[in-house]
């Protein structure tokens, strides 16, 4: 079993910058094993993704919402992974958590169902 702790969360004006961070549960060896996102979800509405990196190509993933202003990165040495939050909107308050999974090869890393372990969520508001 794998814990997830996000923080970093709050409140922000228009424009602002946050940085989430979610620690997890794990050896550093297994966590540079995970492929790791970051999802979101606003009151009344399914939750979606926001960014991810997919272990076995390295390469990230940004949903078009948060292209070029979110920016997902991770630290193995603390086990850490983050998502910088630039210039944000209205739009992206929503409770934002962590998620890991250890699937491998490679596939979608967009969907929830993928993911194997999720944090408890930070909420993230922007005000306008």
């Amino acid at each position: 079993q794998v814990q997830l702790v996000e923080s970093g969360g709050g409140l922000v004006q228009a424009g602002g910058s946050l940085r989430l961070s979610c620690v997890a549960s794990t050896s550093a060896r297994t966590f540079s094993s995970y492929t790791m996102g970051w999802f979101r979800q606003a009151p009344g509405k399914e939750r979606e993704f926001v960014a991810a990196i997919l272990r076995s190509t390295s390469s990230t993933h940004y949903a078009d919402s948060v292209k070029g202003r979110f920016t997902i990165s991770d630290d193995n040495a603390k086990n850490t992974m983050y998502l910088q939050m630039n210039s944000l909107e209205p739009e992206d308050t929503a409770v934002y958590y962590c998620a890991v999974t250890s699937a491998v090869g490679f596939f979608e890393p967009i969907y929830p169902k993928t993911y194997d372990y999720w944090g408890q969520g930070t909420q993230v508001t922007v005000s306008s």
